[in-house]
């Protein structure tokens, strides 16, 4: 048993149980689109997705197929559409990516999107105007009763979440008040305000950090990425047996939420996702962004393995540490020790648990900070299978 158990630690040590990517050049492996031939959803996978998100062995396949055609498809039609571009979405019922144009768009753009196998709604604001607006409101203040507030391309506007209960509150309605002159906004109700999922130290979990608990994220060469709120620079990392494993040599929090570890003293990378026994390990073959809409997994050292769907990209949530920008938000569930964890699509990695609300045992939703972000900031290589 502690032979497995040490197995199962070196996994998670140097994988990552644990976007969208920021402008400029990513490492190869960080530009993530899918194989020319895509290897089949291994069984795990499938009966995860069968079990979180009430779907039947076929469907699962049929959408992880989809999925991984939308996410190869999205960033071509965002250049194809230029300034014309209104955001764009999985349509889990339609299996295919929906693409929001402006009425700029010429007839001959439509016509080339459409034909590239994507629906075209017609979309009143560009993604450059909602992006705008959602950036003037990132300059506020938000009081704690606004949970954060991202753009939303099938509404075509910024979405601001109020804490069920404070919208009354004076704070919350001068800051609503203020989002609203920035462009369009609609305020959305939420159940609770985010919080980080990092924990007290527990026996026999991946990776600790002083009295503090998380999960490893994704294997890159040299070390692994995970939450920032985990560890400051320079803090010392150890394994679930205690034994050292290195230092978080960068890490950003709050404003961002990401840290990269580097591994040594006999710990070594591998580019595998940890099942925890529910499903079986899951290999990592590239880091292509899943669009909002599409399935989503995580693996944490809490709570294991769950699955849900992308619901919005490069949201800002006001954790009470302070503010956290460009975070993808997920129906998915999460508890304390899952911080750092890796969220995957498919054999794509996507991001690492940043934080959220809510529990496994009643859900919740939980947000990540997306890989390609952090490879971009520190010029990191995903660790990828490439067999």
């Amino acid at each position: 048993m502690r032979r497995r158990r040490l197995a199962l630690a070196v996994l998670s040590a140097l994988l990552i149980l644990g976007g969208s990517s920021t402008a400029g050049t990513l490492p190869a492996a960080a530009t993530g689109l899918p194989a020319e031939s895509p290897k089949p959803a291994s069984d795990g996978l499938v009966t995860a997705m069968r079990r979180d998100l009430g779907l039947t062995r076929e469907q699962a396949e049929t959408r992880i197929a989809a999925e991984r055609t939308a996410a190869a498809l999205a960033p071509r039609v965002r250049r194809t559409a230029g300034n014309a571009y209104g955001g764009s979405w999985f349509d889990a019922e339609k299996g295919r990516l929906t693409v929001a144009l402006t009425p700029e768009a010429s007839t001959h753009t439509r016509r080339a999107i459409e034909a590239s196998g994507a629906e075209v709604r017609t979309a009143r604001y560009s993604a450059r105007q909602l992006d705008a607006a959602k950036a003037r409101i990132d300059r506020l203040s938000a009081p704690t009763g606004v949970s954060g507030w991202h753009v939303d391309p099938k509404a075509g506007t910024v979405v601001v979440d109020v804490v069920r209960g404070e919208r009354s509150d004076n704070d919350v309605r001068h800051f609503v008040s203020q989002a609203r002159t920035t462009g369009p906004v609609t305020v959305s109700t939420v159940a609770s305000a985010p919080r980080t999922f990092a924990a007290g130290t527990v026996g026999g979990d991946p990776y600790y950090t002083g009295n503090v608990r998380c999960s490893i994220g994704f294997s890159v060469y040299g070390g692994f990425v995970t939450a920032g709120h985990c560890g400051r620079p320079g803090a010392g990392v150890s394994g679930w047996d205690g034994s050292y494993i290195g230092t978080f040599q960068g890490s950003s929090f709050p404003d961002n939420d990401y840290a990269w570890v580097g591994v040594g003293s006999g710990w070594w990378t591998v580019p595998v996702v940890l099942g925890w026994g529910t499903v079986s390990d899951q290999l990592v073959r590239g880091s292509a962004v899943a669009p909002v809409g599409s399935s989503v997994c995580r693996s944490g050292s809490t709570s294991h393995w769950h699955c849900g769907t992308v619901l919005a990209t490069n949201e800002t949530v006001n954790y009470s540490q302070g503010a956290v920008h460009q975070l993808t938000k997920t129906s998915v569930c999460a508890e304390p020790g899952d911080s750092g964890g890796s969220f995957i699509t498919g054999d794509q990695a996507q991001g690492v648990t940043s934080g959220g609300w809510g529990n496994c045992a009643g859900g919740g939703e939980t947000w990540f900070q997306p890989v390609n972000e952090i490879l971009n900031r520190y010029g990191l290589t995903l660790h990828t299978y490439t067999g």
